[in-house]
């Protein structure tokens, strides 16, 4: 199948640090794709220069075959839209509903008007909202408050956020590093059934490896801005890891970026 997300040549450096040195790597519609590596090994910032939070110095970024880059204004929005983003802090209004907070992910379908309060958002989005809580486990906490929901719950609404969205792509940075293992194993295998389910191209930064392995379709490891490995996660091997995680890898001045 052709990749969703393909992404070539990206660099980036910030005050004269290189931080993403080349890499390379495609993320097909049915497909989990984890992101392993020590602190500063250049993880979170890949992500966050694809979904274009952080601008790259060179590379070139391509969703479903064009190219992201160059484009500008409504073309541009048009492209971002096709991606949705999960944090690890997760960006969530806790006052709203978990209802509220997933139809805000139909924002740019929505005339501004109606986009004022959550009071106003048309019936049918509402309805998609709930179905796409339905679809991640949550629908019997649709009224319930966001900040009233476990950590565990609360990455799940954020996933239904990003299916209210339509994307085809899902970039998640480090969504299970601040929740317990069992709340971690669950949002793992709820974003391998986003991906293989749903056909979604996921992409995920995690920091423990276990979790790559068991969940990830391929693991990508990076190494000082590197890419060490690109493997079906059932290759990786612990001397894989260990070229990533020995411990005279993780100096403190390469802090930079995670």
């Amino acid at each position: 199948m052709a990749p969703l997300l393909s992404v070539q040549g990206l660099r980036k450096s910030f005050n004269g640090r290189t931080v993403l040195d080349g890499v390379d790597f495609f993320v097909s519609p049915g497909e989990l794709v984890a992101f392993l590596g020590a602190n500063g090994s250049g993880k979170s910032t890949t992500l966050r220069c694809v979904m274009g939070i952080t601008e790259p110095d060179s590379g070139t970024i391509s969703i479903a075959g064009s190219a992201v880059n160059g484009l500008q204004g409504r073309e541009l929005q048009q492209a971002r839209q096709r991606m949705a983003m999960i944090f690890q802090k997760i960006h969530l209004v806790p006052r709203r509903t978990a209802l509220d907070n997933v139809c805000a992910g139909a924002l740019s379908r929505i005339p501004t008007i109606r986009s004022l309060t959550p009071a106003l958002f048309p019936a049918e989005v509402q309805q998609e909202a709930l179905d796409c809580l339905d679809r991640v486990g949550l629908a019997d906490r649709a009224f319930d408050r966001v900040g009233r929901l476990s950590g565990g719950q609360q990455q799940r609404v954020a996933a239904a956020r990003a299916l209210c969205q339509r994307a085809d792509a899902v970039l998640a940075d480090e969504p299970v590093s601040a929740l317990d293992p069992h709340a971690a194993e669950q949002v793992m295998a709820l974003l391998r059934e986003l991906a293989h389910s749903e056909g979604l191209a996921v992409a995920a930064v995690l920091h423990q490896p276990d979790l790559a392995l068991r969940y990830a379709d391929r693991s990508i490891g990076l190494l000082q801005g590197s890419m060490t490995f690109n493997l079906p996660s059932s290759e990786v091997t612990a001397q894989h890891l260990d070229t990533l995680y020995a411990p005279d890898r993780n100096t403190a001045d390469r802090t930079v970026a995670a």
